[in-house]
């Protein structure tokens, strides 16, 4: 810890995951700063997440009270002869493979513990890590970032303006940080894009999915089908949450990421899925999800603003591993800026930043929506052969759960020391 970087005041934009995350790693480090959140409170959209071992260690490398206190609200796998699975997959036509003898598949390690927590447990855990509530400030919707000499200046929709040392964008896929920092020059690069699938959502409650999937619902699951697929895992309590996955590869026209539908065509675009699943879909709102992401993002920083989570990589969900980079970014940020010695060397910790996140982020962007392509049986390399998509996924995710993030942070301080020699 660097007493000096106590001088410092970061500005965050989101208080989500990654702006909660980040707060925790620079409290930990001395670092003043304060979060801005547009939502007048923690905002839990979404069920639940998924977690790997990488993000706990990296939790534990941010501050050791906050993977402590994940493992207080943590969802494994109920049956401890698969707490190294990532998943179960299956089939999604009728019988689950069964007709053509294939009778599930375990893809995982013994690196890996599935985990996840409710999102709205995980949110009130890490908001209870920050040191008070003025480092959080509600209903504060940013709507422009700029650089002034050697200072960041926040504008606010209700007319305040807040200025920093830095700022780092937590605001989410369709941040405005991301402007601030691509727009000048690569203004092709800020927006979102469509993947080519959409998904329903729903959450079944306690014994429920048990009555339905009887043996099936007792850990996470993967069914996959051709031009569609169902996730699926349980949830403390009992319940059980799930999403329906369509492949389409038509452009989205709607000007939302979500497009009401009715029940009917929501069923049909799972029309030959096996009855279980069709069953489970009815506590799914007649609602399309568009995944959208940022499958190219030349860089995350521009001077004194830099990019953190979604708004820098925004991913599918098919790795379970986006949640996961959040932390990972806001180890490797925490760690720098705890390190630097003045406001001058700000843009070079960004660089450093930059060179050590972004290629993993983004290759993770890249393979997560490559494993869609498995999970809808559209993978140009596997098509609809069962034995080369289970034997693709079971490859896929060693490298992101066994990542070495203390060669990173190492790497952190060396390449920050080596700019400051050269400054």
């Amino acid at each position: 810890m660097n007493p000096r970087s106590e001088r410092l005041h970061v500005g965050i934009i989101g208080g989500g995951i990654a702006g909660l995350a980040l707060g925790i790693g620079l409290n930990y480090r001395h670092v003043s700063f304060t979060i801005y959140e547009a939502a007048p409170g923690l905002n839990a959209i979404g069920a639940g997440i998924s977690l790997g071992p990488n993000t706990t260690r990296a939790m534990a490398l941010i501050d050791p009270a906050l993977r402590e206190g994940y493992e207080k609200i943590a969802i494994r796998n109920q049956s401890p002869e698969k707490r190294h699975n990532f998943a179960d997959f299956l089939l999604a036509e009728p019988g689950l493979g069964a007709a053509r003898g294939f009778h599930g598949a375990a893809v995982g390690s013994k690196d890996f513990v599935r985990s996840g927590a409710h999102r709205k447990d995980l949110l009130e855990m890490m908001k209870s890590l920050l040191p008070g509530n003025d480092c959080i400030r509600f209903g504060f919707k940013a709507t422009s970032v700029c650089q002034v000499g050697k200072r960041v200046q926040v504008s606010f929709e209700d007319g305040q303006v807040a200025e920093f040392d830095a700022v780092v964008g937590c605001d989410g896929g369709k941040g405005i940080t991301r402007q601030a920092v691509l727009g000048h020059q690569f203004p092709h690069q800020v927006q979102l894009t469509y993947s080519g699938r959409y998904v329903y959502r729903g959450l079944v409650p306690p014994g429920k999915a048990q009555e339905i999937l009887g043996k099936y619902a007792d850990d996470s699951k993967i069914f996959i089908g051709q031009g569609r697929y169902f996730a699926a895992y349980p949830l403390s309590g009992g319940g059980f949450n799930f999403l329906g996955g369509r492949q389409k590869d038509e452009p989205w026209t709607h000007s939302h990421s979500t497009q009401e539908v009715s029940r009917d065509d929501m069923r049909n675009d799972f029309d030959g899925c096996d009855p279980r699943l069709l069953e489970l879909l009815e506590w799914a709102e007649p609602l399309r999800w568009g995944l959208f992401h940022h499958l190219s993002t030349p860089t995350y920083t521009h001077r004194r603003i830099v990019l953190l989570g979604d708004v820098a990589h925004a991913s599918t969900p098919h790795q379970g591993a986006g949640a996961g980079q959040c932390f990972e970014d806001a180890l490797i940020l925490s760690h720098l800026l705890g390190q630097i010695r003045d406001n001058q060397e700000i843009p070079a910790a960004m660089e450093v930043y930059d060179s050590i996140c972004r290629p993993r982020a983004q290759e993770i962007v890249r393979t997560s929506n490559d494993t869609g392509l498995l999970y809808t049986m559209t993978h140009p390399q596997c098509a609809d052969d069962v034995a080369k998509i289970v034997a693709s996924a079971k490859g896929r995710f060693q490298w992101i759960w066994t990542h070495d993030l203390q060669a990173d942070l190492a790497k952190a301080t060396e390449d920050l020391n080596r700019l400051r020699k050269q400054a």
